[in-house]
C-alpha cells in the first residue's frame, strides 16, 4: 500500500514551527505570515515574524538570541524566506510584558517610498 503525504497548506510556516520548537521547547510560539503585506503573489511565505519564548534564552543577549534563531533557519532564509522578523524573550520578560506582538510597519516596497 502506498501512502501519499498530505501536503500542508503552510509548508515554510510548519517547517520553521518544527525547527523552533525542536531547538527551543518554547513556552509561547508564533508564527505570522507577514507576506501579505509585500508585493508578492497570493499565498506567499516569504516574509515571517516568529516571537519565540524560552527559557534557553537565559542568560544570553538579544544579539545572540538572534542569532541562534537566524542560525536554525539558514536554510529557509536561503530557500525562500525574504525577511525575518524576530521576537525572542525568556519567559519572565514574557510575562512582564503586554504579550502583545506589535504589527510590522508597512512595507516601502525596497525603494524608501
Amino acid at each position: 500500500m502506498t501512502t501519499i503525504p498530505i501536503k500542508s497548506e503552510n509548508p515554510m510556516e510548519s517547517l520553521i514551527r518544527d525547527k523552533l520548537t525542536k531547538q527551543f521547547s518554547p513556552l509561547h510560539l508564533d508564527i505570522l505570515n507577514e507576506s501579505y503585506m509585500h508585493n508578492v503573489p497570493k499565498g506567499s511565505e516569504t516574509h515571517f515574524k516568529v516571537v519565540v519564548v524560552s527559557d534557553k534564552f537565559e542568560n544570553i543577549s538579544l544579539l545572540q538570541r538572534h542569532r541562534l534563531v537566524n542560525e536554525i533557519l539558514q536554510d529557509e532564509l536561503k530557500n525562500g524566506v525574504h525577511a525575518l522578523s524576530i521576537v525572542a524573550k525568556t519567559s519572565s520578560q514574557w510575562e512582564d510584558s503586554s504579550k502583545v506582538t506589535e504589527k510590522s510597519p508597512a512595507c516601502k516596497g525596497g525603494f524608501g517610498r
